[in-house]
């Protein structure tokens, strides 16, 4: 293969590859390009081997949402970012740039596991990989994409990341902290809400999100049925040492209001 045509292959590659991302061997095959030119590239400093089967530009900075765009992209892999990073991305809460945040909430299926280059590069925050398991019949419900410069990066909505936020108090969010985001979120599509409600199989993610959004007062609650929601029975252990809710039947903490405001 001579340079000329080895350069034009580069230029056409580049043109399809956006800027901040990972390319993985799989997708450069789709491109035309063989693992041996990939490797050619590498040693002529086009490119740089981000590890086995993967590749970034020279010079270029790839941080953990360029990455996950390949996971999603590239790989298909069912994977989308959630809980309280996907809030922080669409400025709920404090918002910070992924590369200062501290811990990444990813979420995936089982099965599908994560590559080798993306779990053993240091991405400059934490990455926190869980399970799917919320919404089993409706694996898709309340995801969306932000767009990301040249790219994008699937997430989860406010709706279903205030869920998954939930399901993880108080283990590895604070019941507090959960409800001073459950604050925020004023303008929550009580459509979503209620198909979210209805296919989650968490009995106490329902009862604690449905507790936090009354002690909110959030209008969209009145939109919603809750004949329709099922909460199951008994009592559910939130807080060690609280008081139970008498409606949801959840333990709160002690001096946690029990009138709406």
């Amino acid at each position: 293969m001579n340079t000329g045509h080895v350069r034009n292959k580069l230029n056409e590659l580049l043109m399809h590859w956006p800027k901040g991302t990972v390319a993985v061997q799989r997708w450069l095959r789709e491109q035309g390009i063989s693992r041996q030119l990939a490797e050619k590239y590498r040693a002529s400093n086009w490119v740089q081997r981000l590890g086995r089967g993967a590749y970034t530009r020279t010079g270029d900075q790839v941080d953990l949402l360029g990455a996950i765009f390949t996971l999603q992209a590239q790989l298909q892999l069912p994977v989308h970012v959630g809980a309280k990073t996907a809030l922080e991305l669409q400025g709920y809460a404090h918002f910070l740039p992924m590369k200062e945040l501290p811990l990444a909430h990813l979420y995936g299926r089982p099965g599908r596991p994560l590559p080798t280059w993306f779990r053993r590069h240091e991405w400059g925050s934490r990455v926190r990989f869980h399970l799917a398991q919320l919404f089993p019949t409706n694996p898709d419900v309340g995801l969306t994409q932000k767009s990301q410069g040249d790219h994008f990066v699937r997430l989860s909505a406010p709706e279903r990341a205030a869920f998954e936020l939930i399901d993880l108090v108080p283990a590895e969010e604070s019941f507090e902290g959960a409800q001073l985001l459950l604050e925020s979120l004023t303008t929550l599509r009580p459509d979503l809400v209620q198909e979210l409600l209805e296919s989650c199989r968490s009995v106490k993610a329902k009862r604690l999100f449905l507790y936090f959004s009354e002690k909110c007062g959030h209008a969209w609650m009145k939109q919603l049925d809750l004949h329709r929601i099922g909460l199951g029975k008994g009592n559910r252990q939130i807080v060690r040492g609280g008081r139970l809710d008498s409606k949801y039947r959840i333990t709160v903490p002690i001096d946690a209001p029990q009138e709406m405001p």
